[in-house]
């Protein structure tokens, strides 16, 4: 019995060591293969095989995390999110001169596949290239039937930020946390023009609607 034991605790180290072994060659064949395609590629930290960068990201916010990094690598920087490499643009001028002054080149947004397998490539959210331009023409056509860059919008706009300083007066000159608020405003402004009503910043069901859209967005955006 002692023999069978002794001969399953050997195999058991000689699988660990294995493993350690595979695992150790297989980050130095992927350090040592990457390490050209790295030098052409903007800077960043380095890598870890399958993770990527994630043990460097607070995922609660990566957009914190984000703005460390770019401290250290610049306004153009490389991170890895687990396998997926992507690049990062910090800073308005950088962020103005891919997404604005060479819109052609930066329009195409990245689709997670379950969302393809949902649009197909369709609609203003998740269209690319030659769809999503006529997707936006034909959106900026109607809203410009709602009203949007005359006159009547702008009276909305202003209705609403009525509402929206009767808000911040109420705090009395206190500091407060204003996303609720502003949230509530941009929505009631959109509700108005598509539907000719506003809800009140109290209403529970406008808050729970409000709350769905903002996890939508969170969920699409993640």
């Amino acid at each position: 019995m002692s023999l069978i034991e002794g001969l399953l605790q050997a195999s058991s180290t000689v699988t660990l060591l294995g493993t350690v072994l595979f695992l150790l060659v297989f980050y130095l064949f992927f350090s040592g293969s990457s390490s050209e395609e790295q030098r052409k590629e903007p800077p960043g930290p380095r890598p870890l095989p399958l993770l990527g960068n994630m043990l460097q990201l607070d995922l609660k916010k990566p957009y914190c995390s984000l703005c460390e990094l770019s401290k250290k690598y610049g306004s153009i920087f490389t991170v890895h999110f687990g396998p997926k490499k992507v690049v990062v643009l910090a800073g308005y001028k950088t962020v103005k001169q891919a997404l604005v002054n060479q819109a052609e080149d930066f329009g195409d947004r990245d689709i997670t596949p379950v969302f393809y397998e949902f649009s197909q490539g369709h609609g203003i959210l998740f269209a690319n290239g030659d769809s999503w331009k006529e997707m936006r023409r034909f959106a900026l056509r109607n809203l410009r039937d709602f009203g949007m860059g005359k006159k009547r919008i702008e009276e909305k706009i202003l209705e609403e930020i009525h509402y929206l300083i009767e808000v911040f007066e109420n705090h009395k000159g206190k500091a407060f946390d204003t996303t609720q608020p502003l949230n509530y405003a941009v929505s009631n402004i959109i509700s108005n023009i598509m539907y000719g009503s506003r809800f009140e910043y109290s209403d529970p069901k406008f808050k729970a609607t409000v709350k769905r859209a903002n996890d939508n967005l969170r969920i699409c955006g993640s």
